[in-house]
């Protein structure tokens, strides 16, 4: 019986010693392995602001093209409007100022002719 606690005995303490040598081995490549998870998880958070970020660029850059041809179209169309309202407006004052000045000259013509 003697034998057998000896045993025993050198069995508990020699398994203490075993797990308490492995155990800070695996917490250490546990440790090790979360810090390595920790940068990729980082790595990937990044990417995926950059991703975002150049994705929302895009999008106002495409609105903000739209909208500035949109403006353009709209003046541009204004500005056609606005030259052949001009043009027609000034036709209609030379044709009144032509009509004036032809009545204007019969007039002066009645009255410069020689009496016969």
């Amino acid at each position: 019986m003697k034998q057998f606690r000896n045993r025993m005995g050198t069995f508990v303490v020699t398994a203490a010693l075993v797990m308490g040598g492995v155990a800070p081995v695996v917490l250490a490549q546990t440790a090790g392995q979360d810090v390595k998870d920790a940068g990729h998880d980082t790595k990937d958070a990044a990417k995926d602001t950059g991703h975002g970020i150049a994705k929302g660029t895009k999008a106002v850059a495409h609105g903000t093209k739209k909208g500035t041809t949109k403006a353009y179209d709209g003046t541009k169309d204004a500005a056609k409007d606005t030259g052949h309202d001009v043009a027609k407006g000034t036709k209609k004052v030379v044709h009144k100022s032509a009509n004036a000045t032809a009545k204007t000259a019969d007039k002066a013509a009645d009255k410069t002719q020689t009496p016969q």
